[in-house]
């Protein structure tokens, strides 16, 4: 009973719950499978602010642990290990808030299978949970490769027309990282003789030619997971063929899980390494920020260009981590939310637009702002905090980590900063043709034809409100008041830092 009631395995296995109770109700009872949902959700939500309550923001090691022995047979010492530090705690919030927006999202868009849907995404809510949480390699790993069987389910059934190459594409590239990371694992584990990471990381004793073979196992997954430049061709296909939830949840957090991999497994576990590849990862990541912005500005389909995007805002995650410093890591985990919060709610607005037109092609939109103006608004807001404006949450990321990245004696080459502040421009040039595109000048042809089929486009309901305003909310208080952000981190990112000796 001590094991149920334990703060962080109740936050992970909670959506088990909602799961037994769908099982229950008859699939064509659709009201009662999405509120069933809803509300295992907003409690799992509730859970991890309730964690957030007991979380001491000036301890920098790892609280509320969950410890059990597991496997202990044949010299394996594999443990049931949760933890909790500044360099997840931000993260697991972002998991509860995003998941209920994300459900919230289907309530008109998912009619087919919904029973299946729900049952999906509160297991793929389990899963990401224990990404975060765990602190165990054997567990993590465990966690790791369940996310993606619901993924693969949600972009597979209820995707669009390529959803099936979307999927394997997605199952296949993800799997062939993580097989050369369990092999890594399985090395630590036998040489180490555990598998807790703290208890890996505190030996140090890790041969510094080893390190660099385990470091590149570990980053081939968590570079496809990003995902970096140039190993990105995944995530086009998925987030355009995913239903509107499934790339809120994609953008939100499941690309996080590869850059939190990189903070909380390559960095302390093979420092030496992390210390020789810095400048080679600061280099994939300026290409990244550039060619994520050049690719997007390409793009004539909204959602794919939202999906460019990522690569582009994610390769500035990249250059603050491997910047080794403070500034840097402070603004790569402030930076992993941003682009949870806007991104996110840009691949929410244009699902909304979808569904009403049944068409991303920018071409056919225009005076939008007309005849939608909240939804113009919202939008608007979102494109801003994209794009970095200051007063809103992009900024004050995109700053930080440029400030750590052009102060970098790890990286050792302000240029990377310089060549990366113009991916901050072009951020504004593709967003804001984005938005000009839809929603200023002239009504475009999608808006007649919608009026030929007997009703005119309308704007947001109270439902969908509902859905995006929470993200604006903290748009605008991380780009205002962003101390309370870096404060729950700073003590940890200060440990980290601090254990690498940099020449």
């Amino acid at each position: 009973m001590e094991f149920l009631l334990q703060p962080l395995t109740l936050l992970t296995f909670f959506p088990l719950v909602g799961v037994l109770a769908l099982l229950f109700i008859p699939g064509e009872k659709k009201t009662a499978l999405r509120w069933t949902a809803l509300v295992t959700s907003l409690l799992t939500f509730a859970l991890s602010i309730w964690v957030l309550t007991k979380f001491n923001a000036s301890n920098p090691d790892l609280q509320l642990v969950a410890k059990y022995d597991w496997i202990t047979v044949a010299g394996w010492n594999i443990q049931y290990y949760l933890g909790l530090d500044g360099l997840s705690i931000l993260l697991v919030l972002l998991t509860g808030f995003l998941t209920p927006i994300s459900i919230l999202s289907t309530w008109t868009a998912v009619e087919d299978r919904v029973k299946d849907f729900m049952l999906f995404f509160l297991l793929l809510e389990v899963g990401m949970m224990g990404v975060f949480l765990a602190q165990d390699l054997f567990l993590f790993y465990i966690f790791w490769e369940f996310t993606l069987i619901p993924m693969y389910f949600l972009i597979g059934i209820w995707g669009g027309p390529r959803r099936i190459y979307a999927a394997v594409k997605f199952f296949l590239y993800t799997m062939a990282g993580s097989i050369l990371m369990l092999l890594a694992i399985l090395w630590l584990g036998i040489y180490g003789k555990t598998f807790s990471v703290p208890d890996l990381i505190a030996q140090r004793n890790i041969p510094a030619d080893v390190q660099f073979w385990l470091f590149i196992a570990f980053a081939a997954a968590f570079a496809i997971k990003v995902p970096m430049w140039p190993l990105h061709s995944w995530l086009p296909d998925a987030h355009v063929e995913a239903p509107t939830a499934g790339s809120i949840i994609l953008a939100g957090v499941l690309l996080k899980m590869g850059t939190y991999g990189f903070l909380r497994f390559n960095i302390p576990l093979f420092p030496q390494a992390s210390l020789q590849a810095a400048p080679w990862i600061a280099l994939l990541a300026t290409i990244g920020i550039i060619y994520g912005a050049a690719v997007s500005y390409a793009q004539s389909d909204a959602k794919k260009l939202v999906a460019y995007s990522s690569v582009s805002h994610l390769g500035f995650v990249m250059l603050g981590m491997f910047a080794l410093n403070v500034q840097g890591v402070e603004g790569a985990i402030l930076q992993m939310i941003n682009h949870g919060l806007s991104t996110g709610a840009m691949f929410l607005l244009v699902g909304m637009i979808y569904e009403q037109t049944h068409t991303r092609d920018m071409k056919v939109y225009g005076g939008l702002w007309k005849v939608t103006p909240i939804f113009g608004t919202a939008m608007l807001i979102a494109s801003l905090s994209s794009m970095g404006l200051p007063g809103l949450n992009g900024f004050v990321g995109e700053f930080t980590i440029l400030l750590g990245a052009f102060g970098s004696t790890a990286i050792n080459n302000p240029l990377y900063a310089g060549i990366s502040a113009l991916g901050v421009i072009m951020a504004a040039v593709y967003i804001l043709y984005m938005f000009q595109k839809m929603f200023l000048g002239p009504e475009g042809s999608i808006v007649e034809e919608v009026r030929k089929h007997g009703h005119a486009l309308r704007d947001l309901n109270w439902r969908e409100i509902a859905t995006v305003v929470p993200l604006l909310i903290f748009m605008f208080w991380i780009g205002l008041y962003p101390a309370p952000f870096f404060n729950l981190m700073a003590p940890t990112v200060q440990k980290l830092v601090s254990a690498l000796v940099i020449p």
